[in-house]
């Protein structure tokens, strides 16, 4: 039988004037700006939407007639020259000099994650964490800052999902054909495909790299289905999520160590190296490794370096989320690499602990890159607090509160998520440029400026375009799973653009709680199927493959929805995805979040509810804890934390069916002469007035450059100077803390009123400080003081500090300061002594600490 032995690519010639278009396409700028995607939109609607919306792939479907006429159509044309202007300017302009002040010059972050996403077109991200990683990205481009992304290239990315008849999900695996995505392989030099290589078990692997370009800034992908490796090894960055514990670490080598060769290779040194997740963390092992074994450094001064410019971002509130390996899987894979890096395998293993020395314990990369970063941060406030509880056995010493784990709140790349009216009226109102705009405040100002009828009109849309989404979707659904076609109908009746309707839509897993609106079915039965003030739920999420808890929940809720009674009211959609999760945010009155407090690490799918002028219906959980006010939304219970679920979700779902009955459906449906909503229509206001400035990408972003990025680099700036004497004086100085550390304690604490002090007026503090071999210069004392409860522990802490007085004897020296109690109470005040780190932020995460006793 005969066979191709050549595969040719025919593509249509592109006539010289349709150019521009093709420069669009190869950018995700069109991801976010509604003219651009319109643009590719307008040539040819119906294959621009079988095309997934990829440029890439729509354009090489098109016939060369369809391209000829395009050069006649002047309308087309003129759009087409508007938004090539627009998007040269976009790329056109340089970063503000000032971003860089005091880190010696420009600089460059990377920024690491395992999944990314950024477009419907380009399905490598599975849920909250990719969609963040993507938004990251954008607000990094609009803001004009140089961060780069680094994750892999997944050939079947996230599953799809499909259910059965009776609700039961079911998994596809559609293969990527990278060929067709908007990316493009990276080349050397000599035009061929660049590679690096990693070591996986004694096996060499060649690692390929694509090119995502996201506006102004670039996500590298990591591709291992290269020609001449193994066809295991091929099958690494096959699938997200897939597989077993050692197919996890493979992928987590091929993403960190991967990451930073790849880097390396294409000429970019990073000043700061973030993890977005523990996934990446072996790139701190590798960076180690590329310091000690290709540039002369010490262990020591390498892992000084290492830590100084890197930031980790912990998103999992329970500790089973994380990624563990056993230790004889990383002993396989790390044996010799440890030689590389200038320790043993055991060592090594130790970073990956809460405790070194446990040789059971299983290597943690959430712990690993604790332990080897300077600026550690949860996504939420209530989220960091969790995490210090989660990983205080790093610091036992440390109160948990003082741990080195802050919080940036997360937020969305609201661009990417509003409706196309929605963004005309912020344009209008906000200002033409409010996109790129950071001063997120004056902007958000300006939505008292919308009249009460256009916002109300823009939502009214959005909302139709919804229901007929979703019927369609239903109807598609229906007919994959060989529903008769008279029944097919049915799915062009369910939900009313008029009706009260909420959303729900996030990962089904069991802590999400999806089901706890269905409590009481005869309850939910009298909200929804009100005649004169219906309500309706739509809902959408997967659960993971191997979840069964989740696949029931989402049984449960397709059969309540297939009951004649409840099928125009209750909807669920398949396959959730960004389209999906677009239509939804766009077009619900209500977004409703349920999770058990405090398992929401932040949640983000709300943020993007609110931005279209949604109303958000709470656990206080995630970012909601710092968002609720009674003017702006609603809140499931006041923030409790409860030992017993069963009877949580009782008091909750009660909770939930009261703030629907006596609040949300009369507020909804109080309409005036004019059928306007008005107090609606004002807390919608209020809601993206207060809201939107805060839960944004753009403030998330501007954070971690001001309170991470910045200062990392910097610091790295100052290690390097004059030959890097500052990193072999900081490593010596380490070396010496870490030596003679355990004969430093407190011997005495001397208070100057006794037991008692009066309000507002300096008490004087005294303490005996055996330094040992140490100077009195080298460690920071203080009086550690705060409220106690009834019984006897801390419930805030303060501190001030306790300056040199003289020496008692050889190294035994006296210190003292004043402090003051702001207001009257019992208090508790003790001495804390801990090294004084050249870089303060970095005092803490030595875990060095003596306290009176």
């Amino acid at each position: 039988m005969t066979h191709p032995i050549k595969t040719i690519e025919v593509k249509p010639r592109v006539p010289e004037r349709l150019e521009p278009l093709y420069a669009l396409s190869g950018n995700l700028y069109f991801a976010w700006h509604h003219d651009a995607s319109e643009l590719f939109r307008r040539i040819h609607p119906d294959l621009w939407k079988a095309s997934d919306k990829n440029p890439a792939a729509f354009l090489g479907r098109l016939q060369q007639e369809e391209l000829e006429s395009l050069v006649a159509d002047e309308g087309f044309l003129a759009h087409m020259e508007r938004m090539n202007a627009e998007f040269n300017r976009y790329l056109a302009e340089k970063p503000n000099e000032d971003i860089f002040s005091g880190a010696g010059g420009p600089f460059v972050v990377a920024y690491f994650t395992a999944e990314c996403g950024l477009a419907e077109c380009l399905p490598i991200y599975s849920g909250g964490l990719g969609i963040l990683s993507g938004d990251h990205l954008k607000s990094a481009s609009d803001l004009n800052l140089p961060i780069v992304g680094v994750s892999l290239a997944y050939q079947k990315g996230y599953f799809r999902q499909y259910l059965t008849h009776d609700g039961w999900q079911m998994e596809t695996y559609p293969v990527n054909d990278f060929c067709t995505l908007p990316m493009e392989r990276v080349t050397n030099a000599q035009g061929e495909p660049l590679t690096v290589s990693v070591d996986l078990r004694g096996e060499t692997v060649q690692i390929q790299v694509w090119r995502v370009r996201v506006g102004r800034t670039v996500l590298y992908l990591l591709d291992t289905n290269v020609e001449g490796n193994s066809p295991a090894a091929r099958e690494v960055t096959s699938e997200l999520y897939g597989g077993d514990r050692e197919m996890r670490i493979r992928q987590e080598i091929v993403l960190g160590i991967g990451g930073v060769r790849v880097l390396e290779a294409l000429g970019l040194e990073p000043a700061v190296y973030h993890m977005n997740e523990g996934h990446s963390a072996f790139a701190l092992f590798e960076r180690i490794r590329h310091l000690h074994q290709d540039m002369g450094f010490s262990f020591n001064e390498a892992v000084e370096f290492v830590k100084a410019t890197s930031v980790f971002t912990t998103h999992t509130p329970v500790p089973a989320g994380n990624d563990m390996f056993h230790p004889d899987l990383v002993r396989a894979y790390f044996e010799g690499f440890a030689v590389a890096m200038g320790i043993n395998i055991d060592v090594l293993l130790g970073f990956g602990r809460q405790n070194p020395r446990a040789q059971t314990e299983e290597f943690c990369m959430t712990v690993l890159a604790l332990r080897l970063s300077s600026r550690c941060n949860g996504v939420s406030r209530l989220h960091s607090q969790v995490s210090r509880r989660m990983w205080h056995q790093i610091w036992p010493k440390m109160p948990e509160r003082d741990l080195p784990i802050g919080y940036i709140t997360n937020g969305v790349h609201i661009p990417s998520w509003i409706s196309r009216e929605m963004a005309e009226n912020y344009a209008r109102y906000l200002g033409p440029r409010w996109i790129e705009d950071p001063d997120n405040v004056m902007v958000w100002e300006r939505v008292e400026k919308i009249p009460d009828t256009e916002l109300w009109r823009t939502h009214e849309r959005a909302k139709e375009r919804l229901v007929a989404f979703a019927r369609a979707r239903l109807r598609e659904q229906m007919f994959r799973r060989g529903v008769p076609r008279r029944e097919l109908a049915l799915a062009d009746d369910v939900l009313n653009a008029e009706a009260l309707t909420i959303g729900f839509a996030r990962r089904f897993a069991p802590y999400k709680r999806a089901s706890l609106i269905l409590r009481d079915i005869p309850r939910l039965e009298r909200i929804l199927l009100d005649a004169r003030q219906p309500v309706q739920l739509i809902f959408a999420g997967k659960a993971h493959p191997q979840d069964h808890m989740g696949k029931e929940l989402i049984k449960q809720i397709v059969q309540i929805g297939s009951q004649e009674k409840f099928r125009r009211h209750v909807v669920f959609l398949e396959d959730y995805d960004i389209e999906v999760a677009r239509h939804l945010v766009q077009g619900v009155d209500v977004w409703l979040n349920t999770p058990r407090r405090p398992l929401e690490a932040c949640g983000t799918s709300g943020m993007k509810a609110v931005a279209n002028g949604a109303l958000h219906l709470s656990v206080l959980d995630g970012w909601w804890d710092e968002g609720y006010d009674p003017d702006l939304g609603w809140a499931i219970g006041g923030g409790e934390d409860f030992e017993d679920h069963e009877y949580q979700d009782e008091l909750e779902s009660r909770i939930l069916y009261d703030i629907l009955e006596k609040d949300v459906v009369p507020l909804f449906y109080d309409r005036g002469a004019d059928h306007l909503p008005r107090g609606w229509v004002a807390m919608m206001k209020a809601s993206l007035h207060r809201l939107c400035p805060m839960f944004n990408t753009h403030r998330m972003v501007i954070e971690y450059w001001e309170q991470f990025y910045l200062p990392c680099a910097r610091r790295g700036s100052e290690l390097k100077v004059q030959d890097w004497q500052g990193l072999q004086s900081l490593a010596a100085w380490r070396e010496k803390i870490m030596f003679n550390w355990g004969d430093v304690a407190v011997r005495e604490v001397m208070l100057e009123r006794g037991t008692q002090a009066l309000v507002s007026q300096p008490c004087k503090v005294q303490a005996v400080v055996k330094t040992g071999s140490l100077a009195p210069e080298d460690l920071v004392v203080e009086a550690y003081f705060g409220r106690l409860d009834p019984a006897g522990a801390f419930t805030e802490s303060h501190t001030a500090a306790l300056t040199h007085v003289d020496a008692l004897e050889e190294g035994v020296h006296r210190f003292q300061g004043d402090v003051v109690f702001k207001s009257v109470g019992q208090y508790g005040l003790n001495v804390r002594v801990t090294p004084r780190h050249p870089d303060a932020a970095s005092r803490l995460s030595m875990g060095l600490v003596a306290w009176g006793e």
